[in-house]
């Protein structure tokens, strides 16, 4: 007896009536994914302001001689790649820049703007900056440069510190990609619809089928009544007439 209690139960979903489902509503996940691709466009397109990127690159070699350049100078150097960019980054190098430049901006305001990385097992440097004028970031990019080759020659004692790219204008923005925003937008919008039908026919325990009657109550059917879609339409119609009578008065 308990175990037909539990088997009473017991949810079966098919996956077959989701799928037959979804491609019911599926007009609904369209337009779901539609707005959601068409939200991330205009807010991406008219309210978010394009970043550029101008890079630059600077070589250091701490050479410890007059002579020519050794495997220990260059293995020095790569030892020191990080002891570099913590002086690029340094409070000297940046307000000095914000003072050239006669920035409106603090040293951690301009820091958060500012990238230094350098590759594994390189000397090269790369210093980038981001600002939404391209000719701004090439200025603060070619100004952090020139500041740090200064700054790291004094600290270090060094004379082979050399600018191997200079600061480019970038033409185009680094920052937001739209296709990527409306990409992403997209899937969510689609991800989320289909979530959303799932869940609406898992909680929808309604009795519609004699199959239903059969597989949720345990019973079998005695007989079906066949619906007449034209009487239902009619009835429907009535309702809404005395649902507008009742309102106009």
């Amino acid at each position: 007896m308990e175990t037909d209690v539990q088997n009473n139960d017991e949810i079966t979903i098919d996956l077959g009536e989701i799928f037959s489902f979804i491609l019911r509503k599926i007009g609904y996940v369209i337009l779901a994914t539609v707005l959601c691709a068409l939200l991330s466009f205009i807010i991406t397109y008219w309210f978010i302001t394009p970043q550029y990127t101008s890079t630059a690159k600077i070589y250091v070699l701490n050479r410890q001689s007059d002579e020519s350049v050794t495997s220990s100078d260059i293995t020095s150097s790569t030892y020191l790649t990080e002891d570099y960019i913590e002086m690029i980054q340094s409070r000297t190098v940046i307000e000095s820049v914000i003072d050239d430049l006669n920035l409106d901006m603090k040293y951690d305001e301009l820091l958060k703007v500012v990238t230094v990385s350098a590759q594994s097992d390189t000397r090269v440097i790369a210093i980038s900056a981001t600002d939404p004028d391209p000719k701004m970031a090439q200025k603060i990019t070619d100004a952090i440069c020139q500041a740090s080759v200064v700054h790291i020659k004094q600290i270090m004692e060094l004379e082979s510190v050399n600018i191997v790219d200079e600061a480019n204008l970038p033409d185009e923005p680094s920052s937001p990609s739209l296709t990527k925003n409306v990409l992403i937008a997209a899937l969510l919008g689609l991800v989320a619809s289909l979530a959303v039908l799932v869940v609406i026919f898992i909680l929808d325990d309604k009795v519609k089928t004699s199959e239903d009657v059969e597989r949720y109550l345990g019973i079998s059917v005695l007989g079906a009544m066949p619906l007449d879609e034209t009487l239902v339409r009619e009835k429907k119609k009535r309702k809404a007439r005395k649902n507008k009578k009742k309102r106009k008065g």
